[in-house]
């Protein structure tokens, strides 16, 4: 299909990933199948991917591309993405994926946080197909000297003469820049390694016990976010397992597509965030379960977000009608600045909750057992993140670095050769994240019987009179009251008289606004014991996200205490609209 005249390059010997493209080079069996946005699948097999990934390596060197250099990624379709990506890789120079505008909404926003990332990479290009290049005008004109390149016609070009040698690529070379999600600050560009991505990939598969002689996986995970590229791009090309890719924005259209998919291409591994297997459930009737078939299930992944018990059992429950086995549903852990993955579920282990004492839960830290006879509102329960990957080790430390006993709650820190090699360009954020003990993740969590519990952000906290209380409980407390839109929830806090006040910014679903405030204060005090000193309701689609759907905590709060949403007069608690003076 691609042309004869990409070549493996001579010598190649050093554990990177562009031994990974040379090895592929000679098996056929197997390969990636994109599905396109008419429904037509395009077939791509290990040798085919391989040899466009180094004819586009030697495109941009003989372009006068080297290594190092960075090249931003904004390619929506699944197939030009990977090609560009690997083939970025495979001659040294970094590609830095970027998300594409998530609709018409927020536009402005969506230019500014790009067009930061951009100067943060310092990257000398940007790819872009040639439709969206025309929307992203503001953007191209606010990085200056920033070039553009439409795939099509750059990569198109036929390779005419030599191309200069590539400069030797080596394990501790930065293989691309991954930056984070923003959800507690600025975005930041991970520097991901060939020696980390290699070292993540291999325990992601032992973990998984990936085989590609019989897994197939499926996945509509957006490509620019660590969990689609490392955990079904770069995994799977190391073991030769075949995937299947969705569109993203088709799954966000039409949700019930994902496992129509895996059932009918018999796939055993897939993975979601949270709210992924929450819209799995909403949007399958309970008719279409007989049409599916979920036996050939081995895992079903969960991460990237926290993980709602309630979420993880519902949709082990409703699909076991369609034949989804027990313990197939696996909680994970993992970040960027991981490479991707830092924790596994144990697979075909049913869900096990620990539920622990409230009280002692808050006021010190620590994670006791509750006893079976304790109420309801005296009681916490949390979903098990699995054991740190293999090669790999996870310890709890407090405020000094010191570490804590088993289920006793400080940070988490993650040791082993997955750790990334820091911040691009940011010395310090690198400094007190990525130290000599290994790397502070900034969550807070526990280990008990060395499965690790990760319970919150340690910058998001909501300390309240001398007690820490998580804002993710307090946010799946509230999305239980009819009205809200589940996901939707935002929990912080604001200088209050006398100590932090709580505040919850939503958004409503249905109902009416002064009512539903009323309901998610008496709610909240009723679950938690907790005071809540204002509810502010949003219409739809006004809290701010990161490119992966993440709520941004830090932001709802900026925007509160910058009074961005304006009050309705003389009608407290209802909906709020952006304020047109700030």
């Amino acid at each position: 299909m691609f042309p004869e005249e990409a070549l493996p390059p001579e010598g190649v010997t050093a554990p990177t990933f562009l031994q990974v493209l040379a090895e592929n080079l000679g098996h056929s069996d197997g390969g990636y199948t994109f599905v396109q946005e008419d429904g037509r699948e395009l077939f791509l097999s290990w040798s085919e991917l391989s040899r466009e990934a180094l004819r586009r390596g030697r495109r941009l060197l003989r372009s006068g591309w080297r290594k190092g250099e960075r090249l931003a990624l904004i390619v929506p379709q699944e197939q030009e993405f990977v090609l560009t990506f690997l083939g970025a890789v495979s001659v040294g120079v970094i590609p830095v994926p970027m998300y594409p505008p998530l609709g018409v909404g927020k536009f402005e926003a969506y230019c500014e946080d790009a067009a930061g990332i951009l100067r943060a990479a310092g990257a000398r290009a940007l790819v872009v197909p040639r439709n969206l290049a025309e929307l992203l005008d503001p953007l191209l004109h606010a990085v200056e000297g920033l070039r553009v390149l439409d795939p099509e016609e750059f990569f198109a070009e036929p390779l005419v003469g030599s191309a200069p040698q590539p400069e030797a690529i080596l394990p501790q070379d930065v293989m691309f820049l991954q930056f984070t999600s923003g959800s507690t600050a600025a975005p930041k560009g991970v520097r991901v390694t060939h020696g980390s991505v290699l070292a993540n990939c291999a325990a992601i598969i032992s973990a998984i016990g990936l085989d590609g002689g019989r897994d197939r996986g499926v996945s509509w995970l957006p490509m620019y976010h660590d969990m689609g590229l490392v955990g079904f791009v770069l995994a799977p090309l190391i073991a030769r397992c075949p995937v299947t890719f969705l569109p993203t924005l088709r799954f966000a259209f039409s949700p019930g597509l994902w496992l129509e998919t895996v059932s009918r291409h018999r796939a055993t591994v897939t993975f979601a965030p949270n709210f992924g297997l929450a819209l799995a459930v909403k949007h399958t009737p309970a008719q279409e379960l007989q049409r599916l078939d979920l036996s050939c299930v081995r895992v079903v992944g969960c991460g990237a977000e926290p993980n709602h018990p309630e979420t993880l059992r519902s949709f082990a429950a409703y699909f076991a009608a369609a034949g989804l086995r027990p313990g197939t549903v696996v909680p994970c852990y993992g970040m960027a600045e991981a490479t991707l993955a830092v924790s596994f579920g144990e697979i075909g282990v049913p869900l096990a909750l620990d539920v622990i004492e409230q009280e002692p839960y808050h006021s010190r830290g620590l994670a006791r057992p509750a006893p079976e006879a304790a109420p309801a509102g005296a009681r916490v329960a949390l979903v098990p993140c699995g054991r740190p990957i293999a090669g790999h080790r996870v310890l709890i430390v407090d405020e000094e670095g010191n570490p804590l006993p088993e289920r006793h709650i400080g940070e988490v820190v993650f040791q082993g050769p997955s750790v990334a090699a820091g911040y691009h360009g940011d010395a310090e954020a690198t400094r007190r994240s990525f130290t000599a003990h290994g790397l502070h993740t900034g969550d807070c969590g526990y280990l008990a019987d060395g499965v690790l519990y990760v319970t919150s952000r340690k910058k998001d906290l909501l300390i309240i009179n001398g007690r820490n209380h998580d804002p993710q409980t307090v946010e799946w407390a509230a999305a239980e009251v009819p009205g809200l839109r589940k996901g939707n929830v935002v929990a912080f806090t604001r200088p209050g008289r006398a100590t932090e006040e709580v505040v919850i910014v939503a958004e409503l679903r249905a109902g009416d606004a002064a009512t539903v405030a009323r309901q998610v204060r008496g709610h909240i005090q009723t679950r938690l014991s907790l005071a809540v000193a204002e509810v502010l309701l949003l219409v739809p689609g006004e809290l701010p996200k990161t490119s992966s759907g993440k709520l941004k905590r830090s932001r709802t709060r900026r925007q509160y205490l910058d009074g961005h949403w304006s009050a309705l007069p003389d009608e407290p608690n209802t909906i709020r609209t952006p304020s047109l003076t700030n």
